[in-house]
């Protein structure tokens, strides 16, 4: 398949059985997410609603009428001093991985973040090892900036939280 024929575009309530079987196989099989039991539509349908609400994107990804992932952005913490800084999540089915699938949604993300209002943008990439999401983050310019080492446990095991950030363009040279 090739990131031509990928169209990204604002994910839709139809979306959500298939966001949620993509989350579902991230969360019991890899360590990208914290999360140990699987969220139901129902939660997800519950984190995309809020997520809407504030006016954010959350994004879909599909070729030939199926999903592939999808991204979206949340505030970085609650406090009213950190509304312009985000943090993004990308979650990409397993046999699309690998296809470019989370730069084309990463790129679009940052787009629209921008276009939002963001100043910067904050990933938070559980285990260090990560290198996928290391380097899709990295192919967009963010840089990393500390590792909490060992906060998350999860298949019996110790994982880091790696951060990186990428200050957008509109964000440059602000004080």
């Amino acid at each position: 398949m090739s990131s031509s024929a990928t169209l990204i575009r604002p994910s839709t309530d139809a979306d959500v059985p298939a966001m949620t079987a993509i989350y579902a196989q991230a969360v019991l099989t890899g360590r990208a997410s914290f999360e140990i039991e699987a969220p139901d539509t129902t939660e997800i349908t519950r984190r995309r609603a809020d997520v809407l609400a504030k006016g954010l994107p959350w994004l879909a990804a599909e070729a030939d009428g199926r999903l592939l992932g999808y991204a979206y952005a949340s505030p970085f913490r609650p406090r009213l001093a950190y509304r312009y800084t985000l943090e993004d999540s990308i979650y990409a089915d397993e046999s699309a991985r690998g296809r470019g699938i989370g730069r084309l949604l990463l790129a679009e993300l940052l787009a629209r973040c921008e276009a939002w209002g963001a100043r910067q943008m904050i990933a938070a990439i559980g285990d260090s090892n990560n290198r996928a999401s290391i380097a899709v983050h990295a192919s967009a310019g963010f840089a990393p900036v500390g590792t909490y080492r060992n906060v998350g446990r999860k298949f019996d095991r110790w994982l880091d939280l790696k951060f990186l950030q990428l200050v957008l363009p509109a964000g440059a040279g602000r004080t």
